[in-house]
Order: structure tokens, then sequence, then C-alpha cells
């Protein structure tokens, strides 16, 4: 079965479906929050021409998805998966963000764990791009057992931390956490 970038993923608090152009003033209506992006290279995904450039290049990716929160049914956010790579077994998980009514852990949390489980389906490592000063995303990735694993230049000079966590690190860490109902994780 071929990876799909777009599945539909329900989780307690979330759920996961791929983005639709009909879905952007509602996910606008989150992304207009300029604390969301503060730490972010890119800040002016919170002003409508910076957010239309990130939305259109959402939906050509072909691995946008759009983040609902299961007890409101209201839009918190998005994220999505990038270069696919089936030789090496890895895909990319990123360009994620959320409502701040939504941040502490929990559903950032949920969602990477809905997308970790699909992705590790079809690949032995997947890896999380970060900005140099993008703190807050740097503890987000390492909270959900990603390490760092080195830097990326992309194609417009823009440097990225890069972190990865393998489908075992992932298996373990859900062992252990199994074994310690209640522990953050």
């Amino acid at each position: 079965m071929p990876f799909d970038p777009q599945p539909i993923l329900r989780g307690a608090l979330v759920t996961l479906r791929p983005l639709r152009a009909d879905d952007r003033d509602a996910l606008y209506a989150v992304a207009s929050d300029p604390l969301i992006w503060e730490q972010h290279p890119d800040r002016t995904r919170s002003e409508p021409a910076g957010f239309q450039v990130f939305f259109r290049q959402a939906l050509e990716s072909g691995g946008a998805l759009l983040a609902i929160d299961n007890a409101t049914g209201a839009v918190i956010g998005s994220s999505r998966y990038h270069g696919f790579d089936e030789a090496l077994g890895e895909v990319e998980i990123g360009w994620t963000f959320l409502a701040r009514s939504h941040w502490g852990g929990r559903y950032n949390r949920e969602m990477k764990h809905l997308m970790l489980a699909h992705a590790f389906r079809f690949v032995g490592r997947v890896v999380f791009m970060v900005g140099p000063r993008n703190v807050r995303s740097q503890r987000a990735v390492e909270r959900i057992g990603a390490e760092r694993a080195g830097t990326h230049i992309d194609g417009t000079g823009r440097e990225s931390l890069v972190f990865a966590i393998t489908r075992a690190g992932f298996e373990e860490r859900a062992r252990l956490q199994a074994r310690a109902p209640g522990r953050p994780g």
C-alpha cells in the first residue's frame, strides 16, 4: 500500500483531515494571530498576503492536513507531510501551527502522535525542520521524542535545525508511556 499523505486521522482531542480550498477563511482566523508566528522565520503568515502564499503552498503540497477540535468542531490549526522518500524510508512533518487556545502540549502531542503513527506504517524515520530561533517548536518536537540530527540549508539559504525520530524510538516511547498512564508524553 502506498503512503497516503492526506489521511483522515482521529484522536480523542483532534481530528486531522485533508486541507481543502474552502478551509481558507477558517484557517486564516487562527493564523491571523501574530503571536503564533513570533519565533517563526516567516512572520508574514499572520497577514493576508503572507497567509495566502502559505495556504496556496499547503494546498499544492498534497500533504496538508486541517486540525479540528473534536469537542467543538472548530478549526484549530494545520500540519503537513512533505518529502516522502520511499528509498530513504523517510518523510518530513512540518508547517504545524495551532491556535493559542490549544497551546500547552496536549493537542500538539496528539496531532504529532497521530501523524507519526500513520507515517511509521510506511517509513522508518520522520524528520522535522525547525528554525534556529523557534525555541517553542524545538521544545515541542523534543517532547514527542525527536532528537537533534543536524542542520539543513534550503534553496533560499534559510537554515533549519533538523530533528528526527525513528520508528523504533517512537515504539519504545509508546511502550514506556503505556506502562506509566497519566505521565505526560
